[in-house]
């Protein structure tokens, strides 16, 4: 330890530092407790573990963590974030690194299944500045800094999707610009696929279906066919989204298959941990997004309903978003009693979760209800929920994923 703490130090520093013994007689008091170091050993100690100084002294006087806003702008802000600084003298990285990151940025992903996004995106940024601390303070293999480049790749990937799901639109698409970049440098097409992929779910829901048509078409073709099966229909996936949002059903629904053919390959090949949760489930679920968006309710409602009969009820979120789909779907049926039992249910899922997609939806569903006012079980229920009054064409946009 008292070798690393050295070699973290600057010149300047380095003159400074005792004689070895007298170093490691300190670190034993350190790590006996019987004294707390100070500067500039826990600077140096911080370089060496590659963790914000408050954190890994436990320093609960300090600030509670920088914002997510303030990481990806600390992140952006440098010329070249994810190129290593010339001559850095940190530890020698090996595949063990490697294997952390990837077991932490997996947890991340299992995550956010049960945890929303307010509540999640402090976690996930500072993981993703963990990851590019790592990547930019140390020394490493030329196959150890892709295999680190693809990590940041898919931390920026969840926390991306994590900033979207707590309204923070911006921060989420310049989060996955970054993991695209990273997914560039490290060669990953897959990897680059999804972000690109995600960049484009993101700007069509906020939007710019047209913008997000291109993108999902660059993510498709970056997946390209020797893309594992998973990927390759999720990517098609996301581009069905995006020719729906746009209002271009024939597309919509050449992309839908295509997706489902790229699934039916799936077999034992080898695959990234980030796919685990494409299946023919999440498929038929898209499938009737898109024919609700399409307004054709009569092949969304069954569609919907024989998913729903079988989701797992641990993913709060996911449930209600779905279940607002098919609330919307039995409205433009002229079901409007069907609709609003689906819709408190929506609104009992959703209240204690900290997610702004599913506080945009029941938005939407509302409003949708507005014209079914006179049908006794509507009344009742918009007289409960005063928020039922037309939102905004910004609000119906936010909500639409």
């Amino acid at each position: 330890m008292a070798k690393r703490l050295a070699e973290a130090a600057d010149a300047r520093t380095r003159d400074r530092l005792p004689e070895r013994e007298s170093l490691v007689r300190m670190i034993k008091d350190w790590e006996a407790g019987r004294h707390q170091p100070k500067d500039p050993y826990r600077v140096l100690y911080s370089r060496v573990f590659t963790v914000d100084e408050a954190e890994l002294f436990a320093d609960r006087q300090a600030a509670p963590g920088r914002a997510p806003a303030d990481v990806l702008k600390d992140l952006l802000s440098q010329t070249q974030p994810l190129v290593p600084p010339i001559n850095h003298r940190g530890r020698r990285l090996g595949v063990n690194t490697v294997d952390d990151l990837s077991a932490r940025v997996h947890g991340l992903r299992l995550a956010d299944d049960v945890i929303a996004g307010k509540d999640l995106i402090r976690p996930a940024f500072r993981e993703l500045d963990a990851a590019v601390r790592v990547y930019r303070c140390n020394t490493y293999t030329e196959d150890v800094g892709r295999s680190l480049l693809a990590a940041i790749g898919e931390f920026a990937q969840i926390s991306g999707w994590v900033a979207s799901d707590a309204g923070e639109h911006q921060q989420a698409a310049d989060t996955y610009r970054l993991g695209i970049s990273a997914a560039h440098e490290a060669a990953d097409n897959t990897l680059e696929s999804n972000l690109i992929g995600s960049l484009a779910y993101q700007v069509t829901n906020i939007g710019a279906p047209y913008e997000g048509v291109e993108l999902a078409r660059a993510a498709v073709e970056r997946a390209g066919p020797h893309a594992p099966a998973r990927a390759r229909a999720l990517s098609w996936d996301r581009l069905a989204w995006a020719h729906a949002r746009a209002g271009q059903a024939q597309e919509a629904m050449r992309a839908l298959g295509e997706a489902a053919s790229a699934l039916n390959a799936h077999g034992v090949e080898e695959e990234p941990g980030y796919l685990y949760w494409v299946d023919a489930n999440e498929l038929q679920i898209m499938e009737a997004r898109v024919y609700t968006e399409l307004r054709r309710p009569l092949r969304a409602v069954p569609l919907l309903t024989e998913v729903l009969a079988r989701y797992d009820a641990t993913h709060t979120r996911e449930l209600a978003l779905y279940l607002s789909w098919l609330a919307v779907a039995l409205a433009d049926a002229n079901e409007p009693e069907e609709a609003a039992r689906a819709t408190e249910r929506v609104l009992d899922l959703s209240a204690e979760v900290a997610s702004d997609r599913t506080a945009q939806r029941a938005c939407v569903v509302l409003a949708r209800l507005e014209a079914y006012r006179d049908v006794p079980q509507v009344r009742d229920l918009l007289v409960d929920h005063p928020s039922s009054a037309p939102v905004s064409s910004h609000e119906k946009v936010q909500g639409a994923d």
